[in-house]
């Protein structure tokens, strides 16, 4: 399968650079100049890894990936001016896997870019729900998640879902049977230390409401009582 990146940066030269570089490489790439653009070309297109640079216009990697980790766990790599631990730190803790400090020798870039690529390919291999190469649909039963077009149904019927029940329910659906404590649903989908952790059985309970025929019975989303929550395998 051939990978499409897309790569989000502002100055034409280094975006062009960068591409070219990936395209040598035998990858696709889309380009965008600022993070608002770069949601945009993440709903028209089926991205594998996102390249941002953390200070644009309009909107910045920052912002951008905060947003984008809402819905979807893609690999991103930051690029940056800065240099200093701290904006390290706070990329990394915004939801990117890498980062790359200007100037930086392209083929440092490509191995890390094939690095997360890797990881992530073997992730989607290890899943227990069904991922469809081109489509990438999660399915468990009647149940299907599209992280492409962002959309749930449950036997052809269409669900509507917050942005949060979303994230959660694609946790649960791509590890059917795995067993994840609240703790660790709420840091993987808030992207923060778990401290009040109420907030997730509240989500649980509107996103059975709207998955299951019977919620009090629930054929999906289940309770391991004194440990967490898991999607049933089918």
């Amino acid at each position: 399968m051939k990978h499409t990146i897309l790569v989000v940066e502002d100055e034409k030269g280094i975006r062009e650079t960068v591409a070219v570089f990936l395209k040598n490489q035998g990858y696709e790439v889309i380009e965008a100049v600022d993070g608002m653009e770069g949601l945009e070309k993440m709903k028209e297109h089926k991205i594998h890894l996102v390249i941002a640079d953390v200070m644009m216009p309009k909107m910045d990697g920052l912002t951008m990936v905060m947003r984008l980790r809402e819905t979807d766990d893609v690999p991103v790599i930051f690029l940056s001016a800065k240099s200093e631990d701290i904006d390290k730190i706070t990329g990394l803790n915004l939801g990117a896997d890498d980062y790359v400090t200007k100037p930086f020798e392209p083929m440092e870039l490509i191995a890390r870019v094939n690095s997360n690529i890797r990881r992530y390919d073997q992730i989607l291999k290890l899943k227990g729900g069904n991922v469809e190469e081109n489509s990438h649909k999660l399915i468990v039963g009647g149940l299907e998640l599209d992280t492409f077009t962002k959309e749930v149904s449950v036997n052809g019927r269409t669900i509507r879902l917050t942005a949060k029940e979303f994230a959660i329910l694609q946790l649960l659906m791509e590890y059917p049977g795995r067993v994840y404590s609240a703790e660790e649903i709420y840091e993987a989908v808030w992207k923060e230390e778990a401290v009040n952790t109420e907030t997730i059985m509240v989500h649980v309970r509107k996103l059975r409401e709207k998955i299951e025929v019977n919620p009090k019975h629930p054929e999906y989303l289940k309770v391991v009582w004194g440990i967490g929550y898991k999607i049933e395998r089918k």
